[in-house]
């Protein structure tokens, strides 16, 4: 029977780009999740009787808001719910099986790259039946549902088994659960030349995946080790655990440091990669060599049509804002658009579905294609063992053929987690006020050529988003950006990104900090970094 809960609203479940995040002991309040979920449902018309997915990163408390959502969904009359297998499945994953199943939508409980556990981070994320987060008017609804809602609608019914294939029912509505795995590890069957990757490594190239204790363990040990052959044990840290082994599954330079000391040492494996806590991003490391994720978009790009699935070319390419200007030089060299967009996945999903583009990325190591409508880390990954088996170089090799034949975009990012939101606020408050009067001016031996804060519109339906990022370029080419995250949980992380280009005649064998120098004194001269959020250098550099 259908119950009608009383509750009381919260003013603090505004979702941010992926989605809401919080606290676990803040979703684990009698009501909250629940509040959500219903706001999310309330903001929706017509899915009676469709199909709704659900899963997620496998992070602690996944499988208590699973049985809510189940509840909840029965309750609110979808006919039926889609349930990874033990509450497992990976946001590209779900993404494809929106699109799959044409489902009506879906719940993705994760917070992506956040540490997990009874004291760390959870989210909820709404994505739409194209299989990409939800656009901001519908993101808008539910925020505003948040703040007025006085009930919500479950069942009382025992727990669903999450653990075995299959049907049951909740009240009528069916649920299944399913493989979380195979339909997509066959989707990139149909994406990559597995003959070539798995020759390749027959041949003797020996790979590296650390899946963080997240959820991509048994994504990467079924394609790479069962499909394609590599050895066993190629796949570290696979098995997916509610804390991520007390790590945090970043897959970047500080939080996947073994990887990255395995692939510096001098029996280093040919390819190592990394993907974070929910599947969506990575981080490509070769031999020696490290490539920023700004880079490896461009890479991608330029030599995506090596694989099968791209053979043809590409419609154009869209980077996030924040993102190097790497990926722009291979559309201009391809003669295809290149689109700047605002940090969030669901900016390129209209592009995507438009047809404007083929490939996407964020600098936060995210890259994807329209073969789904979020960013896929395993996708990358196997998109780069298929440019090394046709291609037949190292990566080292095709990194310093790209920068000879492009040039080099230098490029960091500095990133301020946790610092007073008051602190932050006041920050970027105090450069908007100073953008006119910035052009013009010189610091630290830069001198501005234009300043602005980021607003865009979307070219498919005119809609436009503002206050995205304060962008200060410079004479020749550099720039400093400035951003608050919405990613964290607790304080503001402020982000402070920097870029540098160097023509392929120049210099492009410095090392990136001493390259960057000059546009990190200017970052701390112009924005007052320290005086304002206490910092005297960043927490993570990228």
């Amino acid at each position: 029977m259908i119950q009608t809960v009383e509750t009381i609203a919260f003013d603090d479940q505004k979702p941010g780009t992926s989605g809401l995040r919080k606290k676990v002991r803040v979703f684990a309040q009698p009501h909250y999740a629940q509040n959500f979920i219903q706001s999310v449902f309330d903001s929706l018309s017509d899915f009676a009787g469709k199909t709704l997915v659900i899963g997620g990163d496998g992070r602690y408390f996944n499988r208590d808001v699973i049985q809510v959502a189940i509840r909840m969904a029965a309750a609110n009359g979808f006919g039926a719910v889609l349930v990874g297998r033990g509450g497992i499945l990976s946001t590209p994953a779900a993404s494809h099986m929106i699109r799959l199943h044409h489902a009506y939508g879906g719940l993705i409980l994760s917070a992506s790259h956040n540490p997990g556990g009874p004291d760390e981070d959870f989210g909820i994320k709404y994505n739409i039946g194209n299989g990409g987060p939800a656009p901001e008017a519908i993101t808008d609804a539910i925020f505003a549902r948040t703040k007025t809602i006085d009930r919500y609608l479950t069942m009382d019914t025992p727990d669903v088994d999450l653990d075995r294939d299959g049907d049951t029912r909740v009240g009528t509505m069916r649920v299944r659960i399913v493989d979380p795995v195979t339909d997509y590890a066959d989707l990139m069957e149909t994406l990559f030349d597995f003959g070539a990757i798995r020759a390749m490594i027959a041949s003797g190239t020996r790979l590296s995946f650390d899946a963080m204790h997240a959820v991509t363990g048994p994504y990467a040990t079924e394609i790479l080790e069962c499909r394609l052959g590599a050895a066993p044990g190629t796949v570290v840290n696979g098995t997916p655990l509610p804390d991520f082994g007390g790590h945090h599954p970043d897959p970047n330079l500080v939080h996947a440091h073994e990887l990255h000391a395995r692939m510096m040492a001098p029996d280093a494996p040919d390819f190592g990669a990394a993907s974070d806590g929910d599947g969506d991003r990575n981080l490509i490391i070769g031999r020696d060599i490290f490539v920023t994720p700004s880079d490896s978009l461009a890479l991608l790009a330029a030599n995506a049509h090596l694989a099968p699935a791209y053979a043809k070319g590409l419609a154009g390419i869209a980077r996030s804002m924040p993102t190097s200007q790497a990926a722009d030089r291979v559309a201009a060299a391809l003669g295809i658009p290149a689109y700047e967009t605002p940090t969030g996945w669901k900016f390129f999903g209209t592009l995507l579905d438009a047809g404007l583009v083929t490939l996407c990325g964020e600098e936060s190591a995210g890259t994807g294609s329209d073969h789904v409508r979020e960013k896929d880390g395993l996708w990358a990954v196997l998109l780069w063992l298929n440019i090394l088996a046709v291609r037949g170089q190292s990566v080292a090799d095709i990194v310093h053929d790209h920068w000879a034949r492009h040039g080099r975009n230098y490029y960091a990012r500095h990133d301020y987690e946790g610092v007073p939101t008051a602190g932050a606020d006041a920050l970027m408050a105090a450069l908007r006020a100073r953008l006119v009067t910035l052009p013009g001016t010189t610091v630290e031996g830069l001198t501005v050529a234009t300043a602005d804060d980021f607003a865009y519109t979307d070219p498919t339906d005119g809609s436009v988003s503002r206050n995205q990022g304060i962008r200060i370029l410079f004479d020749g080419g550099s720039r400093i950006v400035f951003r608050l995250s919405g990613t964290g949980t607790e304080g503001a992380t402020l982000r402070v990104y920097l870029e540098r280009y160097e023509p392929a005649d120049g210099t492009l064998d410095h090392a990136v900090a001493d390259a960057l120098a000059p546009l990190i004194a200017a970052a701390e001269a112009l924005a007052g970094i320290t005086a304002h959020t206490g910092r005297t250098e960043p927490d993570v550099i990228t």
